[in-house]
């Protein structure tokens, strides 16, 4: 993971927003390209309102809260498995133009919160725990004494994921990833959430953020990016796919599926233990209709 451009504050605690469970979506439910502001020729230029031109996806995996912590509790970082029901595969779509506009001073609204999808079931912690292993980054600075994690031999879940882009009928492997390879674990952010006296309820789901690598192939290019915004440099460039094609952004009738198994190499021989698929195809935006219109 590389740490340049990254803020100070990042380092310190997990970074969080919230979001509403009326854009939860279960997979495999169509994604409608959201409207917003945005600047309509970079930074501080003239805002706008219509379709994002940026769409993007993240790849990302969600946690059930189980035992709830009361209002005006907290959370011992030793005791946050027994407040994770279990994990399911998530895409926190993202419209980076709406966000990029939001971002100052406040942090994200419509640019996260139209839409989130999650794959059908949910896997268990209890089935997930002999999967148990370190993450793979080593946290520095240490981290204050409510989230350090007291086996440095564990703490994270091995946990192998693949984003898959299906456009005219081809499918395009656009990376892959491991949960381990989170900065703050789910165990941390679960106990960093509680810690402000907040509460937390039976039911309520809590996203790891973009889950990146830092593996690259012979030519430099990253391999493990869980989101467009990264492996484009903020789509300041763009990805070749194998057939060619150059992508910056998601197009209308694009298809984004994520993949997740613990165990072997993901080609069905050996696998011990799979979350199925999380997809969704991008729907043109909604047009507005004349007052007085069906």
């Amino acid at each position: 993971m590389s740490t340049n451009n990254i803020p100070k504050n990042w380092f310190y605690a997990p970074s969080v927003y919230n979001g509403r469970v009326s854009s939860v979506i279960p997979s495999p439910t169509p994604i409608r390209r959201p409207k917003g502001v945005f600047f309509s020729s970079g930074i501080d230029s003239e805002p706008t309102y219509g379709p994002s031109r940026m769409l993007d996806f993240e790849l990302e995996m969600g946690y059930f809260v189980s035992q709830p912590v009361a209002y005006g509790g907290e959370l011992r970082i030793e005791d946050a498995k027994e407040h994770i029901f279990g994990f399911v595969l998530l895409n926190d779509w993202s419209a980076r133009d709406l966000q990029l506009f939001e971002m100052r001073p406040l942090g994200p609204f419509h640019g996260k919160g139209f839409g989130t999808s999650i794959s059908p079931w949910i896997v268990t912690l209890d089935a997930l725990e002999q999967f148990s292993c370190a993450p793979k980054t080593k946290q520095d600075p240490p981290p204050f004494e409510h989230l350090t994690w007291k086996d440095p031999g564990t703490g994270a879940l091995d946990v192998k994921l693949r984003v898959t882009l299906k456009r005219d009928g081809k499918s395009h492997q656009l990376a892959t990833s491991n949960l381990r390879y989170l900065y703050w674990t789910p165990y941390q952010q679960i106990t960093h959430h509680a810690s402000a006296g907040c509460g937390l309820g039976t039911g309520d789901l809590m996203g790891t953020g973009t889950i990146s690598g830092d593996a690259e192939d012979g030519h430099g290019n990253k391999l493990e990016l869980g989101c467009l915004y990264e492996a484009t440099k903020a789509g300041t460039q763009s990805v070749a796919l194998a057939d060619g094609t150059e992508l910056k952004y998601l197009h209308d009738g694009d298809e984004v599926v994520l993949e997740a198994w613990c165990g072997d190499s993901g080609d069905g021989e050996g696998m011990v233990l799979g979350f199925g698929a999380c997809s969704g195809v991008v729907l043109a935006a909604l047009q507005m209709q004349r007052a007085g219109s069906l």
